[in-house]
Protein backbone atom coordinates (compact mmCIF):
# COMPACT_ATOMS: atom_id res chain seq x y z
CA UNK A 1 0.00 0.00 0.00
CA UNK A 2 1.41 3.40 -0.98
CA UNK A 3 0.96 6.64 0.97
CA UNK A 4 -1.50 7.80 -1.71
CA UNK A 5 -3.76 4.75 -1.20
CA UNK A 6 -6.37 5.32 1.51
CA UNK A 7 -6.38 2.64 4.20
CA UNK A 8 -9.69 0.87 4.59
CA UNK A 9 -10.45 -0.01 8.24
CA UNK A 10 -9.57 -3.70 8.50
CA UNK A 11 -11.11 -6.23 10.87
CA UNK A 12 -9.69 -9.72 11.39
CA UNK A 13 -12.20 -12.29 12.69
CA UNK A 14 -10.82 -15.56 14.11
CA UNK A 15 -12.98 -18.55 15.06
CA UNK A 16 -12.71 -22.26 14.43
CA UNK A 17 -16.43 -22.46 13.66
CA UNK A 18 -17.20 -21.37 10.10
CA UNK A 19 -20.85 -20.62 10.91
CA UNK A 20 -19.72 -18.11 13.57
CA UNK A 21 -17.43 -16.38 11.08
CA UNK A 22 -20.23 -16.25 8.51
CA UNK A 23 -22.66 -14.78 11.03
CA UNK A 24 -20.18 -12.12 12.12
CA UNK A 25 -19.37 -11.24 8.52
CA UNK A 26 -23.08 -10.81 7.72
CA UNK A 27 -23.56 -8.65 10.80
CA UNK A 28 -20.61 -6.36 10.16
CA UNK A 29 -20.31 -6.20 6.36
CA UNK A 30 -22.55 -3.11 6.16
CA UNK A 31 -20.27 -1.15 8.54
CA UNK A 32 -17.69 -0.37 5.87
CA UNK A 33 -14.93 -2.58 7.24
CA UNK A 34 -12.58 -4.70 5.20
CA UNK A 35 -13.12 -8.10 6.82
CA UNK A 36 -10.50 -10.86 6.94
CA UNK A 37 -11.20 -14.27 8.48
CA UNK A 38 -9.13 -17.10 9.90
CA UNK A 39 -10.18 -20.50 11.30
CA UNK A 40 -7.31 -20.80 13.78
CA UNK A 41 -4.48 -18.91 15.43
CA UNK A 42 -1.88 -20.08 12.90
CA UNK A 43 -3.93 -18.74 9.97
CA UNK A 44 -4.44 -15.46 11.78
CA UNK A 45 -0.71 -15.08 12.37
CA UNK A 46 0.01 -15.65 8.67
CA UNK A 47 -2.47 -12.87 7.82
CA UNK A 48 -0.88 -10.53 10.38
CA UNK A 49 2.45 -11.01 8.63
CA UNK A 50 1.15 -9.47 5.40
CA UNK A 51 -1.90 -7.37 6.30
CA UNK A 52 -2.26 -4.19 8.35
CA UNK A 53 -5.06 -4.96 10.77
CA UNK A 54 -6.84 -2.36 12.89
CA UNK A 55 -9.00 -4.66 15.04
CA UNK A 56 -8.66 -8.38 15.81
CA UNK A 57 -11.63 -10.22 17.32
CA UNK A 58 -10.92 -13.81 18.27
CA UNK A 59 -12.74 -16.71 19.87
CA UNK A 60 -11.05 -17.94 23.05
CA UNK A 61 -11.47 -21.71 22.86
CA UNK A 62 -9.86 -22.92 19.62
CA UNK A 63 -7.77 -26.01 18.82
CA UNK A 64 -4.02 -25.45 18.75
CA UNK A 65 -3.93 -21.92 20.14
CA UNK A 66 -6.25 -20.16 22.56
CA UNK A 67 -7.57 -16.75 21.68
CA UNK A 68 -5.62 -14.91 24.40
CA UNK A 69 -2.38 -16.52 23.20
CA UNK A 70 -3.11 -15.43 19.65
CA UNK A 71 -3.85 -11.88 20.80
CA UNK A 72 -0.59 -11.75 22.73
CA UNK A 73 1.21 -12.67 19.51
CA UNK A 74 -0.84 -10.04 17.64
CA UNK A 75 0.24 -7.44 20.18
CA UNK A 76 3.88 -8.27 19.46
CA UNK A 77 3.40 -8.24 15.68
CA UNK A 78 1.15 -5.16 15.41
CA UNK A 79 1.16 -3.37 18.79
CA UNK A 80 -1.39 -0.76 17.74
CA UNK A 81 -4.12 -3.14 16.59
CA UNK A 82 -7.06 -3.28 18.99
CA UNK A 83 -7.65 -6.81 20.35
CA UNK A 84 -11.03 -8.28 21.39
CA UNK A 85 -11.95 -11.71 22.78
CA UNK A 86 -15.37 -13.07 21.83
CA UNK A 87 -16.17 -16.12 23.93
CA UNK A 88 -18.47 -17.73 26.48
CA UNK A 89 -18.89 -16.68 30.10
CA UNK A 90 -17.04 -19.79 31.25
CA UNK A 91 -13.76 -18.47 29.81
CA UNK A 92 -13.90 -15.17 31.71
CA UNK A 93 -11.32 -16.18 34.33
CA UNK A 94 -8.90 -17.46 31.71
CA UNK A 95 -8.78 -14.10 29.93
CA UNK A 96 -8.58 -11.89 33.03
CA UNK A 97 -4.77 -11.90 33.13
CA UNK A 98 -4.62 -11.09 29.43
CA UNK A 99 -6.91 -8.13 30.02
CA UNK A 100 -4.78 -6.98 32.95
CA UNK A 101 -1.48 -7.11 31.04
CA UNK A 102 -2.91 -5.21 28.08
CA UNK A 103 -3.07 -8.01 25.55
CA UNK A 104 -6.84 -7.61 25.32
CA UNK A 105 -8.79 -4.39 24.96
CA UNK A 106 -12.26 -5.87 25.59
CA UNK A 107 -14.04 -9.14 26.37
CA UNK A 108 -17.36 -9.79 24.59
CA UNK A 109 -19.59 -12.72 25.41
CA UNK A 110 -21.26 -15.37 23.29
CA UNK A 111 -24.06 -15.39 22.45
CA UNK A 112 -23.79 -11.74 21.54
CA UNK A 113 -26.29 -8.96 21.16
CA UNK A 114 -25.96 -7.63 17.61
CA UNK A 115 -26.29 -3.96 18.50
CA UNK A 116 -23.93 -4.28 21.45
CA UNK A 117 -21.30 -6.11 19.41
CA UNK A 118 -21.48 -3.62 16.54
CA UNK A 119 -21.14 -0.72 18.97
CA UNK A 120 -18.09 -2.27 20.63
CA UNK A 121 -16.39 -3.00 17.32
CA UNK A 122 -17.04 0.59 16.22
CA UNK A 123 -15.58 1.79 19.52
CA UNK A 124 -12.48 -0.35 18.87
CA UNK A 125 -11.99 1.27 15.47
CA UNK A 126 -12.42 4.70 17.05
CA UNK A 127 -9.71 3.79 19.52
CA UNK A 128 -7.40 2.71 16.70
CA UNK A 129 -8.06 5.96 14.82
CA UNK A 130 -7.26 7.91 17.98
CA UNK A 131 -3.97 6.01 18.38
CA UNK A 132 -3.07 6.71 14.74
CA UNK A 133 -3.97 10.39 15.10
CA UNK A 134 -1.92 10.70 18.29
CA UNK A 135 1.03 9.10 16.52
CA UNK A 136 0.64 11.48 13.58
CA UNK A 137 0.45 14.50 15.88
CA UNK A 138 3.49 13.27 17.81
CA UNK A 139 5.49 12.95 14.59
CA UNK A 140 4.35 16.38 13.50
CA UNK A 141 5.31 17.85 16.88
CA UNK A 142 8.73 16.20 16.72
CA UNK A 143 9.25 17.63 13.23
CA UNK A 144 8.19 21.11 14.36
CA UNK A 145 10.48 20.86 17.38
CA UNK A 146 13.39 19.83 15.17
CA UNK A 147 12.70 22.76 12.85
CA UNK A 148 12.46 25.10 15.84
CA UNK A 149 15.76 23.84 17.29
CA UNK A 150 17.42 24.34 13.91
CA UNK A 151 15.98 27.85 13.61
CA UNK A 152 17.09 28.73 17.15
CA UNK A 153 20.58 27.42 16.41
CA UNK A 154 20.74 29.52 13.25
CA UNK A 155 19.46 32.58 15.12
CA UNK A 156 21.97 31.95 17.89
CA UNK A 157 24.77 31.82 15.32
CA UNK A 158 23.49 35.06 13.77
CA UNK A 159 23.33 36.75 17.17
CA UNK A 160 26.87 35.60 17.92
CA UNK A 161 28.13 36.95 14.60
CA UNK A 162 26.34 40.26 15.10
CA UNK A 163 27.62 40.50 18.66
CA UNK A 164 31.19 39.95 17.49
CA UNK A 165 30.70 42.45 14.67
CA UNK A 166 29.31 44.99 17.14
CA UNK A 167 32.32 44.48 19.39
CA UNK A 168 34.68 45.10 16.46
CA UNK A 169 32.64 48.15 15.48
CA UNK A 170 33.01 49.65 18.96
CA UNK A 171 36.74 48.96 18.96
CA UNK A 172 37.08 50.69 15.60
CA UNK A 173 35.14 53.74 16.81
CA UNK A 174 37.29 53.94 19.93
CA UNK A 175 40.44 53.81 17.81
CA UNK A 176 39.36 56.63 15.49
CA UNK A 177 41.04 60.05 16.03
CA UNK A 178 37.62 61.53 15.26
CA UNK A 179 34.98 62.22 17.87
CA UNK A 180 31.77 60.23 17.26
CA UNK A 181 28.49 60.82 19.09
CA UNK A 182 25.33 58.86 18.36
CA UNK A 183 21.96 60.34 19.33
CA UNK A 184 18.76 58.26 19.07
CA UNK A 185 15.39 59.46 17.80
CA UNK A 186 14.37 60.47 21.34
CA UNK A 187 17.36 62.80 21.67
CA UNK A 188 19.28 60.49 24.04
CA UNK A 189 23.02 59.93 23.66
CA UNK A 190 23.41 56.29 22.61
CA UNK A 191 27.14 56.28 21.90
CA UNK A 192 30.13 58.53 22.57
CA UNK A 193 33.71 57.48 21.89
CA UNK A 194 36.80 58.56 23.84
CA UNK A 195 37.88 61.09 21.22
CA UNK A 196 34.56 62.93 21.53
CA UNK A 197 34.80 62.96 25.34
CA UNK A 198 38.28 64.52 25.10
CA UNK A 199 37.14 67.09 22.53
CA UNK A 200 34.16 68.09 24.70
CA UNK A 201 36.24 68.54 27.86
CA UNK A 202 34.19 70.69 30.23
CA UNK A 203 30.94 69.37 28.79
CA UNK A 204 30.37 65.98 30.46
CA UNK A 205 28.65 63.59 28.07
CA UNK A 206 27.63 60.02 28.68
CA UNK A 207 25.32 57.28 27.57
CA UNK A 208 21.67 57.87 28.37
CA UNK A 209 22.03 61.63 28.77
CA UNK A 210 19.76 64.13 27.04
CA UNK A 211 21.76 65.41 24.07
CA UNK A 212 20.14 68.85 24.22
CA UNK A 213 21.22 69.23 27.85
CA UNK A 214 24.66 67.59 27.65
CA UNK A 215 26.08 68.82 24.33
CA UNK A 216 27.41 72.32 23.80
CA UNK A 217 24.78 74.61 22.30
CA UNK A 218 26.98 75.16 19.25
CA UNK A 219 26.66 71.50 18.26
CA UNK A 220 22.87 71.40 18.39
CA UNK A 221 22.37 73.38 15.19
CA UNK A 222 23.30 72.48 11.62
CA UNK A 223 26.81 73.92 11.70
CA UNK A 224 29.90 72.91 9.75
CA UNK A 225 32.38 73.80 12.47
CA UNK A 226 32.60 75.08 16.03
CA UNK A 227 35.34 76.31 18.32
CA UNK A 228 35.52 74.61 21.68
CA UNK A 229 38.26 74.92 24.30
CA UNK A 230 40.35 76.89 21.83
CA UNK A 231 40.18 74.13 19.21
CA UNK A 232 38.44 74.32 15.84
CA UNK A 233 36.26 71.26 15.27
CA UNK A 234 34.80 70.38 11.91
CA UNK A 235 31.29 69.03 12.45
CA UNK A 236 29.43 66.48 10.34
CA UNK A 237 25.80 65.62 11.14
CA UNK A 238 24.35 62.49 9.47
CA UNK A 239 20.73 61.42 9.72
CA UNK A 240 20.46 57.67 10.44
CA UNK A 241 17.94 55.24 8.95
CA UNK A 242 18.70 55.49 5.24
CA UNK A 243 20.43 52.09 5.13
CA UNK A 244 19.36 50.56 8.44
CA UNK A 245 16.56 50.47 10.98
CA UNK A 246 18.45 52.94 13.20
CA UNK A 247 16.89 56.29 13.99
CA UNK A 248 18.39 59.56 15.16
CA UNK A 249 21.63 61.13 13.98
CA UNK A 250 25.41 60.79 14.17
CA UNK A 251 27.80 63.63 14.98
CA UNK A 252 31.45 63.40 13.96
CA UNK A 253 33.93 65.93 15.28
CA UNK A 254 37.27 66.41 13.54
CA UNK A 255 39.94 68.50 15.32
CA UNK A 256 41.31 70.35 12.30
CA UNK A 257 44.40 71.65 14.15
CA UNK A 258 45.33 68.14 15.31
CA UNK A 259 44.63 66.80 11.81
CA UNK A 260 46.94 69.38 10.21
CA UNK A 261 49.64 68.68 12.80
CA UNK A 262 49.34 65.01 12.03
CA UNK A 263 49.70 65.69 8.32
CA UNK A 264 52.74 67.83 8.94
CA UNK A 265 54.34 65.13 11.05
CA UNK A 266 53.67 62.60 8.34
Amino acid sequence: MTDATPHQPTLLLVDDEQNILSALRRLLRSEGYRILTANCGAEAIELLKTETVDVVMSDQRMPGMAGVDLLRVAKEMQPECVRIVLSGYTELQSVTSAINDGAIYKFLCKPWDDAHLKANVAEAFDRRRMVDENRRLTRELELKNAQLHKLLAERSDQVQIRSEALGVFHEVLEALPVGVIGVDDEGVIAFCNSAAVAQLDGHPVGLGMDANAALPTELLGNVDSVELNGRRLRVSRTRLGQRSTSRGYLLTLLDTDAFRAGEGGA
